[in-house]
């Protein structure tokens, strides 16, 4: 796993100010949210800037954090969309059958019997479940479902993991308007 010992991690996303005293509300990617601060200073997406957060409560989904040397609502409003990140080595090893997502990127995704799939390149999860978005070989992406089923295996140190798919997830859709005469 030194492949990440440098990267970065999306922790979090500022969502806005709260209140007057430049305490903000942030979409936290953490476990669990109020972890968010728990693993020192935070960068923003260039890396220019860190900022210590102090988790002082929740609202609306969010986490509501202060940050040092914010002190009022325009300075807290003005860090609005700003991304937050940690160093991958500044985390917790997962445990045994966990991955950090961005562990995942950039896996090869090979079938059951050994042929390429493609290579991972985003986790996604909407709310029903985390899906690997797959660029295949050939053929358009493909979204597969990270279950233990689905993905039965997972290498880390080997850089792939094996997709069984289910009847159907692997074929290539129609061509838009396939079956269509002109005019109609």
């Amino acid at each position: 796993m030194a492949r990440h010992a440098e990267r970065r991690l999306l922790m979090g996303l500022v969502l806005g100010a709260h209140g007057i005293k430049g305490v903000v509300r942030v979409l936290s990617y953490a476990a669990t949210p109020e972890d968010i601060a728990a693993y020192g200073p935070l960068e923003d997406e260039t890396g220019a800037r860190r900022l210590t957060l102090k988790v002082v409560g929740k609202a609306r989904g969010a986490v509501l954090a202060a940050v040092d040397g914010i002190g009022d609502r325009d300075a807290a409003t003005a860090l609005r969309g700003t991304k937050l990140y940690v160093l991958r080595s500044l985390l917790p090893p997962p445990e045994e059958g966990e991955f950090y997502w961005d562990d995942l990127v950039g896996l090869r995704a090979e079938l059951a019997d050994g042929s390429a799939l493609g290579e991972v390149v985003a986790v996604h999860d909407y709310g029903a479940g985390a899906s690997l978005e797959v660029k295949r070989e050939k053929g358009p992406a493909v979204m597969v479902p990270f279950t233990d089923r689905t993905v039965p295996s997972v290498d880390l140190d080997g850089g792939r993991l094996v997709v069984d798919p289910p009847a159907g997830l692997l074929a290539t859709p129609a061509s838009e308007g396939a079956g269509v005469e002109e005019g109609e």
